[in-house]
């Protein structure tokens, strides 16, 4: 097995909408339920779908927003992509995950025109030890699923709570195909969700994301993601996972993911 998913057929219609019909590998296996995909590969299968549509140049995404409508089951699914607000400098694209006619993943892309505004440029997210001699970090092998176990980690610092976690992984987003280096950190951005949670092993309280939301003031390069992260729980049932993205180069985006807090079963 060399990637997360398979393609099976792509067909588009008479006004420019993308169906994509793909299958889910082992490697795409979710921790909450066995018979689930991750939401870190969903959400790289999506970008790999969103990196080919309709390609324009001078243009890249700045921001995607997407909504976890429910389980994401394994096996097979469709990704439909259409643009649903044209433009000359900004437009949005709309992606749907279906399974078996059901919505599971709803996402909206901004693609915006790019420029040279280096003469402006200013960012205030420092640079990071990268995942050079940084150890590997056993802990995140933890948690269950196979998606999980196909990743490297690696971390100088990190605590219940808060730290930075450099991941890579040598599999592909689709089977018999180069993966993009913004597919494949885009790829493993959910991730920071379970780097670096506020309970130890078993844990007593499940904190699943219902949404995954990433803003990008820099297009990434490279293989490894580093993610800056800090975890937050309120009082009411509700939580906070942020975190600062970072390559290779340094800080390139933010992601965001609000949590819901329920007790486990004992």
């Amino acid at each position: 097995m060399t990637a997360y998913y398979q393609l099976i057929q792509r067909d588009i219609d008479a006004q420019g909408r993308v169906t994509a019909h793909y299958r889910s590998t082992d490697l795409a296996q979710g921790a909450w339920n066995a018979h689930e995909q991750h939401m870190a590969p969903a959400a790289g299968i999506i970008c790999e779908e969103l990196n080919q549509f309709s390609p324009r140049e001078g243009m890249r995404i700045g921001r995607i927003s997407l909504d976890i409508l429910g389980l994401i089951p394994a096996g097979e699914f469709q990704i439909i992509t259409q643009v649903i607000r044209p433009g000359k400098t900004i437009e949005l694209i709309e992606s749907e995950m279906r399974v078996q006619g059901k919505s599971c993943i709803s996402a909206r892309t901004w693609r915006m025109m790019t420029q040279n505004s280096a003469e402006i440029s200013g960012v205030e997210d420092h640079q990071v030890l990268g995942p050079e001699n940084a150890p590997i970090w056993e802990g995140i092998y933890q948690w269950p699923g196979k998606f999980i176990q196909s990743i490297e980690a690696r971390s100088h610092e990190r605590r219940a709570g808060k730290g930075i976690v450099w991941l890579t992984t040598a599999y592909d987003m689709v089977e018999g195909k180069a993966t993009a280096d913004f597919v494949r950190l885009m790829g493993l951005v959910d991730t920071a969700n379970g780097v670096v949670s506020r309970q130890g092993f078993p844990m007593k309280w499940g904190f699943p994301n219902l949404d995954l939301q990433i803003h990008l003031h820099r297009a990434p390069a490279g293989k490894w993601l580093g993610l800056e992260t800090v975890q937050q729980y309120g009082t009411d049932g509700i939580g906070l996972s942020s975190a600062i993205l970072h390559d290779l180069q340094g800080p390139f985006g933010r992601s965001e993911q609000i949590l819901t807090l329920r007790p486990l079963a004992k």
